[in-house]
């Protein structure tokens, strides 16, 4: 068995260190070391998007990236979008759209919703289902989850024109 490895990082804007397997990957790390529950493994390939997350301003599915590789980077989970007491915008016009049913493929395409707003505050219907490709749904309908992004998008536009 190999030694452990030493990480340092920032989750979610606080500072985090832990020890895992060199093979750990990201995923494992934050749900079974720091007991981020909210990436799901949903097909441990890449293919789904269910463990998305956002590391350096960049959206990776987590299954993807070894835990070891985060050393000095930022790391942002679902469980980093709400403030105390108040969803994320992204959140609101989730629950607003009914843009989510079994709820394992949410967190993904809430931090992808994220990472896209963060780029392009103002997509389009083909800016978002493009983003979002990557992003697979077993449940709803690709739609509400589209028009839940781009009410967010309003959402948070208007917030910062107010």
């Amino acid at each position: 068995m190999a030694d452990k490895v030493h990480v340092k990082t920032v989750i979610n804007g606080e500072a985090v260190e832990f020890l895992c397997e060199p093979r750990d990957s990201l995923l494992e790390v934050l749900r079974d070391n720091l007991m981020l529950t909210g990436a799901k493994e949903g097909c441990n390939n890449g293919n789904c998007g269910a463990c998305s997350v956002i590391l350096n301003g960049r959206l990776v599915n987590s299954c993807l990236v070894l835990g070891a590789e985060i050393e000095g980077k930022e790391v942002e989970t679902v469980e980093g979008l709400a403030e105390p007491n108040k969803l994320h915008p992204i959140q609101d016009a989730f629950l607003e759209n009914a843009a989510l049913q079994c709820g394992v493929c949410t967190p993904g395409f809430l931090m992808a919703a994220k990472a896209l707003l963060n780029e392009n505050p103002n997509p389009t219907e083909h800016d978002v289902r493009f983003w979002l490709a990557g992003n697979l749904c077993r449940c709803t309908g690709y739609d509400k989850i589209v028009r839940a992004v781009l009410d967010a998008a309003e959402t948070m536009s208007t917030e910062v024109n107010a």
